[in-house]
């Protein structure tokens, strides 16, 4: 079954899917130095990738406030959640913010280049020798599955969950 993408518009529709089509993902990368990936793209893997940026983007960030509508799909738009370039304003509760739309943008062309929900090479392993040769491998040197440009636009929504302690960082309104 082919994938239907369905844009959030800011009503809080419970069947959204993405925060960003490939139209959005064309204008934003109109301004972009390394737009190759996402030009070479057919419109359904553009598609898709905003698809799975979305999931990710949910999944990993807790915005400040709280959904407009208990049954709207995803995670904006958000009712009380302030915006610090708004004088603390909160966000209207009938948009999806440009900086969302953009980190949605941001990660589909980082899902196009690689899998950042991998594993790591070397996960669990210290070293690993094939033949006379030895690769190194350390725990601290992973790639986050949100790319650090896309959480420099989601920071001032929200802030990125830490995925170890369970804990949610406190974000105040």
């Amino acid at each position: 079954m082919a994938l239907t993408l369905i844009k959030e518009d800011g009503t809080g529709r419970s069947d959204a899917n993405a925060y960003a089509d490939a139209a959005d993902g064309d204008v934003y990368y109109d301004g972009h130095l390394y737009a190759s990936d996402w030009g070479l793209a057919s419109v359904g893997k553009k598609e898709t990738a905003l698809v799975m940026a979305t999931r990710l983007i949910d999944s990993q960030f807790q915005f400040g406030g709280r959904k407009a509508d208990s049954d709207q799909a995803l995670q904006w738009p958000r009712e009380d959640c302030r915006d610090p370039d708004a004088a603390g304003e909160a966000v209207s509760s009938a948009v999806v913010p440009k900086a969302v739309r953009d980190a949605t943008c941001e990660m589909a062309r980082e899902l196009l280049i690689a899998d950042r929900t991998a594993a790591p090479a070397g996960e669990g392993l210290k070293y690993q020798n094939t033949g006379p040769n030895q690769t190194g491998y350390d725990k601290s040197d992973t790639r986050p599955i949100i790319s650090h440009v896309a959480q420099a636009m989601l920071a001032k929504y929200g802030a990125l969950v830490r995925g170890k302690s369970g804990a949610v960082a406190l974000v105040r309104t």
